[in-house]
């Protein structure tokens, strides 16, 4: 007999496949419910737990000097917030309570500008409101202050457990400050939109890609999903050399500065491919400072004044209606052209009459100049300003800078009616157009044609950018581009070439010059227009010029400095040339190398000043002098660690170097008989501000040697 008794069991199973399926049938109706009926009212919950379509933006690419310095590049920056309501959530209202004052009194250490009372009473509002993202500071703060301030009481606990939490953002920073600040650009305050400069010219290469992810809240927490994953943007390797930039600048402002000048502009270009190694835009500002405020070098279209004069020699020269040994009467200084009076700078003390057509270039005579053009172009200007053109001074150069422009230079028009009349023409236009008049020119425009000749007549085309780099490759090059194979005929380029020489060497360039090696170049003074007040409407406006190229004998680099100051002294070579002398003899001194033992000098006995500090450095130039020194250690100045110590000399036969314990990174050190290299490098490694005031070794300090290191400290050393 079975032990299934089939009519106890049955029943059961058919109870629970009743039950199954009536649950079955409430899980469908219950869903088709939801599905219609409750169907906006899910939907509206679903979208406060997810969020679909978050865009991430990328991180911006770097910019990069020529030898891969960063001069702009995107770090993180913080805004710092508290969560009251998720303080509150974790039951942490005591310990708040408790640690608030030593909170308070942190912050105000970090943020002194704000006391700790102040710190204390924004705080105590904010978890009175229950404020779910409450500011505790207004500004942005760079990771090292983040770091900071996350060590404080209670913030250093988990963001769930005290409600401290920050946003980040890609700030641009530039590790060289304002140096090439409007070539290389910027960007608008927090927003991620370029300004000015290669930022804007480059943006879609340096921002990159945004992505894509979702977020979804799982256990009261939102976690993102990528759904596609940001692009980072590329890096843009400049053609500016930082060391060039800065020596150029530094010369810029100091004459500025001599003269009470209003705007300053300097361009130092690669003769051979075009790169531009530094270029400078210096203007006076309203607290009397000077910074770069526009791009004067590719933007300014100003009269040029007498750097043109060497473009109409050269037409003159090149279709040979003059030669070198022309000669031109430029009388007693003042000569009438069509009803015009045409004065030499000289013209005061009685001008320079009879001269040949080099020396109206060297001494830059604007009647020499104006009277050549106008004897053999005034029937026919078109023939004169196409080989201005022909020059290529008139180019567009195409410059991936917004704001610039290329030269105007007007073409004669004639009158379809009467074949002999000029349209826009006047009889005194030629003339003075000869002189650097009645053209706009920007400075780059000018600095490519003096280019074009060091560079044997070819003409390159100013270049800015050399590659694009992506993840430490390069992504795309942009090679030297050669805008005119020949600017004029070789006889006339090597005769241009010894007139510019002559200029610098025996005219008024001589301030430019160098007794370390060649420079030609010309020197310009133009005064500026003032719009409708023309040149005379009350001070008197100038544009003083300098343009050429160094070592004239193997031309490396071509240079030009413009400087636009009001009234009197005004002198292209006396002041702008003065400016282009430091830059050349700065980089031509950049890239000379000597060895040590040369600056030994065999007829002197006395024994050099040795200056406490980093004593590797004193051991390894004072062996290299070949005079003896004691020491009780040992290492390399090429490749050990600094030595601190302190130098003895005795009886003027050798050198005494002791090694000294250096105080610990915690406390002040005694910088007193080092130079300013090893104090600054000493104090500055311990976060403390250093400022200098004279030269020599240091003589005193404002912060006592041991004392203990605060943040943001400042100490004043004074050098003799």
């Amino acid at each position: 007999m079975s032990k299934f008794e089939y009519k106890k069991v049955m029943p059961r199973y058919r109870l629970i496949a009743i039950v199954v399926v009536l649950i079955a049938i409430a899980i469908v109706g219950r869903a088709g419910y939801l599905m219609t009926v409750e169907h906006d009212y899910w939907m509206k919950v679903a979208d406060r737990v997810k969020r679909d379509s978050v865009s991430v933006k990328p991180t911006r690419g770097n910019i990069l000097s020529c030898n891969g310095q960063l001069m702009a590049s995107s770090l993180p920056e913080f805004k710092l917030y508290m969560d009251f309501k998720a303080l509150h959530d974790a039951k942490n209202d005591s310990l708040w309570y408790t640690k608030l004052d030593s909170l308070a009194t942190g912050l105000n250490q970090i943020f002194p500008e704000r006391s700790a009372a102040e710190f204390k009473k924004h705080l105590e509002e904010g978890h009175k409101q229950m404020k779910r993202h409450w500011a505790i500071w207004s500004k942005r703060v760079d990771y090292s202050t983040y770091k900071d301030v996350k060590e404080l009481p209670m913030f250093n606990l988990s963001a769930n457990a005290c409600g401290f939490h920050v946003e980040e953002y890609n700030a641009r920073q530039r590790p060289y400050g304002s140096l090439a600040c409007r070539t290389v650009g910027d960007m608008y305050g927090g927003k991620d939109e370029a300004r000015c400069g290669l930022e804007l010219s480059y943006d879609s290469i340096l921002r990159g890609t945004n992505g894509i992810v979702h977020r979804r809240k799982v256990l009261n927490k939102f976690l993102n999903i990528m759904d596609t994953p940001p692009i980072d943007g590329a890096d843009i390797v400049t053609t500016i050399d930082v060391s060039i930039q800065d020596l150029a600048e530094r010369s810029v402002v100091d004459e500025l500065e001599l003269i009470n000048g209003d705007v300053g502009v300097a361009l130092v270009m690669e003769v051979a491919t075009g790169d531009i190694k530094a270029i400078v835009n210096m203007e006076k500002c309203i607290d009397g400072k000077y910074r770069e405020v526009k791009n004067h070098a590719v933007s300014d279209l100003l009269e040029p004044g007498s750097v043109f004069k060497t473009a109409s020699i050269m037409v003159a020269l090149d279709d040979g209606v003059v030669d070198t040994n022309y000669v031109v009467d430029t009388g007693c200084g003042v000569w009438p052209m069509y009803g015009r009076d045409m004065k030499d700078h000289n013209w005061r003390k009685g001008g320079y009459g009879v001269m040949n057509l080099p020396k109206t270039l060297m001494v830059s005579s604007n009647i020499g100049v104006s009277r050549i053009i106008d004897q053999y172009y005034h029937k026919n200007p078109q023939k004169y300003v196409e080989g201005i053109y022909r020059t290529g001074l008139a180019d567009d150069l195409h410059i991936p800078l917004v704001g610039s422009a290329p030269a105007r230079i007007r073409m004669p028009k004639r009158n379809p009616k009467r074949q002999k009349e000029w349209l826009n023409w006047s009889n005194t236009a030629l003339p003075w157009m000869s002189i650097g008049y009645e053209t706009q020119v920007p400075p780059i425009s000018t600095l490519t044609f003096y280019n074009a000749i060091a560079n044997n007549g070819r003409m390159m085309q100013p270049r800015f950018v050399k590659q694009i780099v992506k993840d430490g490759e390069v992504v795309m090059d942009f090679p030297t581009k050669v805008l005119r194979e020949r600017i004029c005929k070789e006889k006339t380029l090597h005769e241009i070439q010894t007139i510019l020489e002559h200029v610098v060497s025996q005219g008024l360039g001589r301030k430019a010059g160098s007794t370390s090696f060649k420079v030609a170049g010309k020197t310009g003074t133009a005064q500026i227009s003032q719009g409708v007040g023309g040149y005379k409407s009350g001070v008197t406006h100038y544009l003083l010029s300098f343009a050429g190229f160094f070592p004239a004998d193997n031309p490396k680099y071509s240079c030009i400095v413009c400087i636009q100051k009001s009234g009197l002294p005004a002198s292209g070579g006396g002041m702008s040339g003065v400016v282009f002398h430091n830059i050349a003899e700065g980089i031509m001194a950049k890239n000379l190398k000597l060895e040590v033992k040369d600056a030994r000098d065999s007829m002197s006995i006395m024994m050099p000043t040795v200056m406490n500090g980093n004593i590797l450095a004193a051991d390894y130039v004072l062996s290299h002098l070949n005079i003896p020194t004691t020491n009780g250690w040992s290492g390399s100045f090429a490749s050990g660690n600094p030595i601190w110590g302190k130098v003895r000399t005795n009886n003027n036969k050798n050198v005494s170097i002791v090694k000294e314990r250096v105080y610990a990174k915690r406390l002040v050190p005694d910088v007193t008989g080092m130079g300013a290299r090893d104090a600054v490098y000493l104090l500055e490694s311990r976060g403390i501000k250093t400022y200098l005031s004279g030269r020599g070794k240091v003589v005193k300090q404002s912060l006592a040697a041991g004392t203990q290191v605060k943040k943001h400290q400042k100490c004043h050393i004074t050098l003799e």
